[in-house]
């Protein structure tokens, strides 16, 4: 099965009229998956015994016309919890995890009758901009093998980059769906905080992370993102907001002709000429379609990554202080006192990412410096959802940039923490915010041939306004048609 040239609505009707089955269609991922995925690298976790019988159980039971994710195998992020199925964060510390229950997300997918074919990779409990901070080893980008595909969900993004799936689960917590997105030339949405439940995703930033979709199409995001979302009574923060069918308005009569569209000038700072010159041709291409385009600041933006890194840090050292080798998780073979089990079995335990951000989060929150540092994040924090607000009065979008480069090389910026933190300059205040956000392919450098991702961010619980103009955008252009030669550049 060629997934570059089929989508969602496609695949359902080929199986529900029987022009193939879900367990060929099955066979045929992994056999792609197989071939591939030496050189990618993008699935820590295969389970073709568990997805074969997957297949086989929508085979038996049939597939009705409005099941339509039935038989259609999917990928999901490895810290997104999966009965069964080991679950790792691409940690040490949960090498051999294996959860007994099944996070929100894919206990709906579960009941759709999708079939999973594996875990992908990912930055150490989502904490990194590159997929480099994985325990286990680095995601390669399938445009060009020697270039990161992004973070966190580097390893989602890659698989459906590389064809294997035509969607994979992500989480993005400062941008984590949209820059592996952007880095991969495909869709990724990371939806309003609340739509989606966090039940069952391994916590990093509580108040940040949003599960989300890396999709080849905008068509696709939409019809998957709705089934995952709503509220869930195990998750007291998702929304209880009625979830639209936002697949149902794109179509042939879907327009943009009136858009208000808001260019911030601080999402041109640091851009990379030759990323500058796509996104300005791509808001050329938007206005072309009729929609309106203004230049508008938001004056906190370059605030938001210090401030940032010290609310997520914060949370992430209170969600990981639960990993002490006591309870789960690993335990150092050799402690010989409980204080050696503790220090030991952290320390050998998490990687320098991780052990890296749990120190900033510690020292922030402790007495003598919360007020300089967290209390003061935490308003910066609110300034820039204030930033958001005051546009959004007279626009009913903000365009730009998602990235202020395209993928770069293995091993450049591994050994900079500060440096690769600021990657994520563009994408980490729709986080603070908790706004909806989507990164969709705007067209390639014209100094090394990478792509480059356009981000449209919407309103509080306004998916619909960015599936429709990144529906029109892409069915206006041919940036998703071209596909990577893995290991190529096209």
């Amino acid at each position: 099965m060629d997934f570059y040239q089929t989508d969602l609505s496609q695949l359902h009707d080929d199986l529900v009229n029987k022009k193939i089955s879900a367990t060929e269609l099955t066979k045929e991922t992994f056999d792609h998956i197989k071939a591939n995925d030496d050189q990618v690298k993008a699935f820590l976790t295969l389970d073709e015994e568990g997805a074969m019988k997957q297949a086989q159980a929508v085979d038996k039971a049939g597939i009705s016309a409005d099941q339509l994710v039935a038989g259609i195998p999917l990928a999901v992020k490895d810290n997104i919890l999966t009965k069964g199925l080991r679950t790792t964060a691409a940690s040490k510390m949960l090498e051999n995890f294996n959860p007994v229950y099944d996070a929100t997300v894919v206990e709906k997918l579960k009941q759709a009758g999708y079939v999973n074919v594996g875990k992908t990779n990912l930055d150490e409990f989502a904490m990194g901009s590159s997929t480099e901070n994985s325990a286990f080893f680095t995601t390669h980008n399938p445009w060009d093998l020697t270039r990161v595909p992004g973070g966190s969900s580097g390893g989602s993004a890659a698989a459906v980059a590389a064809g294997d799936v035509l969607g994979a689960l992500g989480t993005d917590t400062g941008g984590s769906i949209r820059m592996p997105a952007s880095f991969n030339g495909i869709v990724g949405m990371k939806p309003t905080y609340g739509r989606v439940s966090r039940w069952g995703i391994i916590a990093f930033g509580s108040s940040f992370d949003q599960v989300g979709w890396l999709t080849r199409s905008v068509k696709d995001n939409a019809y998957l993102t709705a089934l995952i979302a709503g509220n869930d009574e195990h998750d007291t923060t998702s929304s209880l907001k009625a979830v639209p069918d936002w697949a149902a308005q794109l179509n042939d009569s879907t327009s943009i002709k009136g858009l208000k569209i808001a260019v911030p000038k601080e999402y041109y700072d640091g851009l990379r000429a030759d990323v500058k010159e796509v996104i300005k041709a791509a808001l050329d291409h938007l206005e072309s379609l009729g929609a309106t385009v203004d230049e508008v600041s938001l004056p906190h933006t370059h605030d938001g990554v210090p401030a940032y890194y010290i609310l997520a840090s914060s949370e992430a050292s209170s969600n990981l202080q639960r990993y002490d080798g006591i309870r789960y998780g690993y335990r150092a073979p050799e402690a010989k006192n409980l204080e050696e089990v503790y220090v030991k079995s952290r320390s050998q335990g998490f990687g320098d990412e991780v052990k890296r951000r749990i120190m900033l989060g510690t020292f922030s929150l402790s007495a003598g410096f919360y007020d300089a540092y967290f209390n003061k994040a935490a308003k910066v924090r609110r300034l820039i959802s204030d930033d958001f607000t005051k546009v959004f009065k007279d626009y009913d979008l903000i365009v730009g940039a998602t990235g202020a480069s395209t993928a770069f090389k293995i091993g450049a910026e591994i050994d900079d923490p500060k440096t690769m933190y600021m990657n994520d300059v563009l994408t980490v205040p729709v986080n603070m915010a908790g706004l909806p956000a989507m990164s969709l392919p705007a067209g390639f450098s014209a100094e090394d041939g990478m792509p480059v991702g356009l981000q449209l961010i919407g309103k509080p619980f306004d998916e619909q306004t960015i599936y429709n103009t990144g529906y029109v955008f892409e069915q206006t252009t041919d940036f998703h048609k071209k596909t990577p030669q893995l290991g190529g550049q096209n």
